[in-house]
């Protein structure tokens, strides 16, 4: 290989299913014979083999000197814009001798326009009908991710297809994470009163989410017979998909690659995403890398789940606390969260003033393993909380109080910022979310107000301000409201550590409820 060329690694995502994986390895196939004589290898983020590293090696074995990594992936959401990039930095501190490029995902291109519009002439070319695009009804179903600028580009690509094609109107859907989710969105698309509605999903290879998609299609046809409901490919393997991943590995060599920085939620403040600038890249998939192709891969998340284990100083001071209190008296399930929250204020009779509603604790931790996400009226809370234990299970945290938008929301409703941020925690997450508060009445008063007018039904209610000021008055509503599951104490004492310790109580039960669960499970 000469010093000015290059090997290509194309980085896809990986699939569970088989289909999927072999039309992957079929591109990769088509690539080669397109690529000029280059080596082209292939690695997965996740479930299939080989991985990227692998992948990487190879080509470096075979005497590569410059390798680009591409994207195996339509849009630049998290997997081009962190998981991969983290993956070519690991490579580059393994392989400091070889010069890596790395290109953009493939986005919307011209190419990809042509592909989909031959995809949806093949659809209508099924059909024994003759009915006019003014009268059918595009739906664009998309991956979904949580980028909103990703997600965007769907709504850019469908509306492209309509005019360009002259659809009478398009409607734009989600597999999963984005809403509107598939089902809703063919939904919404029949009540439009079109002949005809065309699905596209624009994805590149069959899998899972591709099979639910035709799923959802076929059984809109059979609810609504005076619809035809016609499905078309996706974009699959093609000379026109082949291109423009050897378009975007030319321009990674070459310095040239491109993507929306201008809109990257990762780099500016975009609105309901603030908190993100700045979020260190790092892989997610270490669990599931090569996965379907791992002789371990049963047990190998059961074998590396640590227990928790405090510090020397805190294991100490639980061994006095257990020890210096008759805790025979109370439920044992009580038992973590009351002997943390003597511990943080060191005080016994801390215990005396607590409540909690009939299974608030088993909910609450149930609620973290499922819902995987705290809510806080302060940023005092957020940080109180315990960084390793919320890694170990995934849990994320939101505070919205300084936020521009709950500064706007408080002013023009004439709130405090914590309400704000409650109200915006509502708006923003629904149900499944676990709220601590250990600042504001306000923001107690303000869940109380949501679950009994809005139907809110937040998994567990955390309420311990601290205080003089409504202190005592909101928790007494908060003990009544019968709607959720909720911890909250009696009289003005609390405050911020009070109510991350709880939480932190439930996180660390959590953890050593899963690890009973995989004992159980290897016995």
């Amino acid at each position: 290989m000469s010093d000015n060329d290059y090997a290509i690694v194309l980085a896809g995502h990986g699939s569970r299913d088989p289909d999927g994986v072999n039309e992957f390895m079929a591109l990769v196939a088509l690539l080669r014979e397109r690529a000029g004589g280059r080596t082209v290898k292939h690695g997965f983020l996740e479930f299939a083999t080989p991985t990227i590293d692998e992948a990487v090696d190879a080509v470096i074995e075979a005497g590569a000197k410059k390798v680009v990594m591409v994207p195996g992936v339509l849009l630049a959401a998290t997997h081009a814009k962190n998981d991969m990039p983290s993956e070519l930095l690991a490579l580059q501190r393994t392989h400091p001798g070889v010069d890596f490029h790395f290109g953009a995902a493939m986005d919307l291109h011209p190419k990809l326009l042509q592909l989909c519009r031959e995809r949806i002439i093949e659809a209508e070319g099924r059909s024994a009908q003759s009915i006019s695009r003014a009268d059918t009804c595009l739906v664009v179903v998309g991956r979904g991710t949580s980028d909103p600028d990703a997600n965007s580009e769907i709504s850019k690509l469908t509306r492209m297809l309509e005019e360009g094609m002259g659809f009478g109107t398009s409607f734009v859907c989600y597999s999963g994470t984005a809403k509107p989710l598939v089902a809703d969105g063919l939904r919404a698309a029949a009540l439009l009163g079109y002949q005809r509605i065309v699905v596209l999903p624009y994805f590149l290879f069959d899998g899972v989410l591709v099979k639910r998609i035709y799923a959802a299609a076929d059984d809109l046809a059979a609810r609504h017979p005076e619809i035809e409901v016609l499905k078309a490919d996706y974009l699959g393997v093609h000379p026109h998909v082949a291109d423009v991943f050897l378009e975007r590995a030319q321009e990674g060599v070459e310095g040239r690659a491109t993507m929306n920085c201008a809109l990257c939620k990762y780099r500016v403040q975009i609105v309901g995403f603030e908190e993100q600038v700045g979020t260190p890249q790092q892989g997610h998939h270490g669990l599931v890398r090569g996965l379907l192709g791992r002789t371990d891969a049963a047990p190998a998340p059961l074998d590396n789940w640590p227990p928790y284990v405090p510090h020397p100083i805190e294991a100490e001071s639980m061994r006095i606390i257990q020890a210096g209190y008759d805790w025979s008296t109370i439920p044992a399930e009580l038992h973590t969260v009351l002997q943390r929250l003597v511990h943080t204020s060191g005080d016994f009779s801390s215990v005396d003033d607590m409540y909690f509603s009939p299974g608030a604790t088993e909910i609450g931790l149930r609620a973290l393993l499922r819902c995987r996400r705290v809510v806080t009226d302060v940023t005092m809370v957020q940080t109180g909380l315990k960084r390793a234990v919320l890694d170990q299970l995934g849990v994320e945290t939101w505070c919205g109080v300084h936020d521009e938008e709950t500064h706007l929301l408080a002013k023009t409703h004439g709130i405090t910022r914590s309400a704000a941020g409650i109200r915006r925690a509502w708006q923003k997450f629904g149900n499944d979310v676990i709220v601590a508060i250990g600042d504001a009445p306000t923001a107690i008063m303000e869940v109380v107000r949501l679950v009994r007018e809005h139907g809110w039904r937040p998994q567990l209610v955390v309420g311990l301000p601290v205080g003089f000021v409504g202190t005592r008055e909101c928790k007494e509503e908060l003990a009544r409201l019968l709607q959720v599951p909720r911890i909250t104490n009696r009289g003005t004492r609390g405050g911020s550590p009070w109510a991350a310790t709880v939480v932190n109580a439930l996180m660390i039960s959590a953890i050593e409820h899963v690890g009973r669960q995989n004992q159980e499970q290897r016995a």
